[in-house]
């Protein structure tokens, strides 16, 4: 080790600092990368903090593994059940508050934007669990049919869902992933490349919840090098190009054809704005129903 790397680790009395070093989150585990690969992430200051996993192709695909085993479970739940769950992912988040707010500070945030985002994204969970069982009485209707039947349409999940997200390291991940397992589906999701670290602290929380395994699996490392494996994996029932490189964008989109994959690919979101339904309902099927009157 050099002088240099002594003096960033170093504490008081000679010590060394002990840095974390951050692993992927997949099937309800942290595993390292199979490459055995990771990366350096600093803080704004060009300081560094700690390492991060770099995840491969196989990981990705160990992860749609891990979500596609944890959907149909997940989504044989009830509703209720659901947003019961995601209030308990936030009631956790709120108690590890202090460490959401210092790792938002290493990216650059001063300690009041740090407290309000994190804030924020508690209240965001908050905001999706109450719509966990309301969201089938609102984007479900019972049809006006011409014979003796009844007709009724209900939203059903899509399966797993890939999201690329965005560099809003809490809120707009928060923003993102809820409403994706919500509604039933499980998701493989691609961190922030420059500031993970609030990402893998928030798996740490969703394995100590009552989320099942594989329901959410996170994956660290190089945007541009997972976002073609996942667009392109037949597997996939839909992803959300949030936070894809620029220049990869319709290059994922025609990949994603191979499978007719629903593609989400917004623009210019405010995370701090109300959410709306947008994202819940753009990860859902429609199931319509025809059933004899008196049978």
């Amino acid at each position: 080790m050099s002088d240099t790397a002594n003096d960033a680790t170093s504490k008081p009395g000679g010590r060394l600092a002990v840095r974390k070093t951050y692993k992927l989150f997949i099937g309800g585990a942290f595993p390292r990368s199979e490459s055995g690969r990771s990366y350096v992430v600093n803080d704004s200051k060009g300081t560094f903090v700690a390492n991060a996993s770099r995840a491969s192709r196989k990981d990705a695909r160990d992860a749609v593994t891990a979500a596609r085993k944890a959907q149909p479970g997940w989504a044989g739940r009830t509703a209720y059940n659901r947003g019961q769950i995601l209030y308990r992912i936030a009631e956790m988040l709120e108690g590890r508050r202090a460490q959401f707010i210092d790792e938002l500070r290493t990216g650059g945030l001063s300690k009041t934007a740090a407290a309000a985002e994190t804030d924020a994204a508690i209240d965001r969970w908050v905001w999706y669990a109450g719509w966990a069982d309301k969201l089938a009485a609102v984007t479900g209707s019972a049809n006006p049919v011409s014979g003796p039947f009844f007709n009724f349409s209900t939203p059903e999940p899509t399966g797993v869902v890939a999201v690329i997200a965005p560099d809003s390291p809490l809120l707009g991940l928060v923003s993102v992933l809820a409403p994706v397992i919500v509604s039933g589906n499980t998701c493989v999701t691609v961190a922030s490349e420059p500031a993970p670290l609030a990402a893998i602290t928030l798996a740490e929380v969703l394995a100590t919840s009552d989320l099942p395994g594989g329901v959410v699996n996170l994956l660290t490392g190089h945007r541009a090098e997972l976002a073609p494996w996942l667009a392109s994996h037949m597997d996939v029932n839909a992803i959300d190009l949030t936070g894809a490189p620029a220049d990869q964008v319709t290059a994922l989109e025609e990949a994603a054809t191979g499978n007719l994959k629903r593609v989400l690919r917004p623009a210019g979101t405010d995370w701090a704005a109300e959410p709306g339904t947008a994202r819940m309902t753009a990860f859902l099927e429609t199931k319509t129903v025809w059933h004899p009157v008196g049978v």
